[in-house]
Formats: C-alpha cells, structure tokens, sequence
C-alpha cells in the first residue's frame, strides 16, 4: 500500500486491490456537491470519491459505504494520515442491506462507481476483491439503485459513472427504482474518439426530463484539455 496526497494534508491509501482511476475525479466533479448536503458514496473502495469532496466545499457529512474491510481499513488510514477533522464515516455493510442506523431518505446525494462490467461479462479475475469492484457479484445495477433511493431525501440527487455500453442498463434501473434520469454528460478522450465513459445524474421521484450535456474531451495536443486539468489537479465542480 502507499498513500497519495490530494491536496496538502490530505491523503489517500491505495493498493494493487483498492486503486482509483481518472472516473472518480470525473464523478466528483460532475455531482455538483454542496456544503450543505449530506452524502452517501455506495461502494467507495478506498474512499477516493469523499476524499476528494474534501479538497474544497466539503459537504457536512459524508457516509462512505464498502462490503470489503480491506477497503474500509484503507479509508480509514488515509483518514488518519490527513490533517483536519474530515467530515467521513467508513461503514462495512453490504448495500443490499444498507446498515443498522443508515438515514434513510435524509440524504441530499448518492454518488456511485460500480462495477462497469455485468456479472456474465468479461473474464473474471482469480481475485476475489477484484471481481467484486469489476463486476456485478457482490450487487446489481438494480440494487445500488435500490440504495440510493432508500437514501435520499425527496428530488435528492445520484450520481454515477460507467461505460456507455451499460447506459440502457443504469437508465433502466434507476426507473425501476423511481429515481427520473435528469444530467448526461460523455467522456471522449478527443474529439474525434467514441466515449469511454458516461456521467448521469438522476433525482428521486422527479419528472422525465433528460438534459444532455456537452461532451467532455480530455485531451488536446499533447496534453489535458483545461477543463480536465481543472476538474482533476484542482478539484473544480464540472459544469
């Protein structure tokens, strides 16, 4: 394991198991999280997506859930290993589940990084952790869906990325839970590429109403594009 500083004071722990990528930043920025809210990140890994929420505007209190005590024991030393009292509680629980305690529709927002692929898709690691953050073993699309809608207060906010191949799938199943996508945005990496990725938000018990955003392109030339840089070196919202 080896920790990663965000920002000055703020750290990360990550290993081979429990590792982020470009998404999480991404997903940050694209929820639009406010001070005031209270949040839920479902499947949170090492904790990058509330971590990053504290580099600037954090919000008042942020739950931060994992089935895997790996990975909440990796939350909890980059929580340690930061300075300043952070606004994160690592829960262990399975959000098929949620946990004894959970708040239930009090939250303003849910972010989520699932498993991109479906439980039958791809070939499968021999590791079990691994399997687990890749694929749809431990949950389903419609289960953390299920989640985020017992989370949230009333037009209360999910956010959530993963590869446009799945975007029938996570549309679908945020109907299926009463929670209207309302915010699309792809990811290319130029112009001229198909997207990687999609961001989409939906709001609970809300009217059918889907806003298409410009797309993001993450690279020009040589290097980032401004919007990206913004978004992953300085912690910006992503409009």
């Amino acid at each position: 394991m080896e920790y990663e500083e965000l920002k000055k004071g703020l750290y990360v722990c990550r290993s081979e198991i429990h590792s982020f990528g470009t998404d999480a930043f991404l997903l940050t920025g694209f929820s639009r999280y406010r001070e005031k809210d209270r949040v839920c990140d479902l499947g949170t890994g090492c904790g990058i997506i509330p971590l990053l929420m504290q580099r600037m505007h954090a919000p008042r209190e942020i739950f931060a859930v994992d089935i895997q005590p790996d990975a909440i024991d990796q939350l909890r030393q980059g929580i340690a290993k930061s300075d300043g009292d952070l606004r994160i509680t690592p829960v262990c629980a399975d959000l098929t589940k949620l946990w004894e305690g959970a708040p239930l529709g009090q939250l303003d927002l849910v972010t989520c990084n699932p498993p991109y692929k479906a439980h039958q898709a791809g070939i499968l690691s021999e590791n079990a952790q691994k399997q687990i953050a890749r694929h749809e073993i431990a949950c389903s699309m419609d289960d953390i869906c299920k989640a985020a809608y017992q989370l949230l207060n009333y037009h209360g906010r999910f956010c959530l990325c993963c590869r446009p191949e799945r975007l029938a799938d996570v549309m679908c199943a945020m109907r299926a839970n009463r929670i209207e996508p309302k915010r699309l945005r792809m990811v290319s990496k130029t112009p001229e590429d198909a997207p990687w990725l999609f961001l989409l938000e939906g709001k609970k018990m809300a009217k059918p109403f889907l806003q298409i955003e410009p797309a993001l392109y993450m690279r020009s030339g040589a290097g980032m594009t401004s919007e990206a840089a913004q978004i992953c070196h300085f912690g910006e919202h992503l409009s």
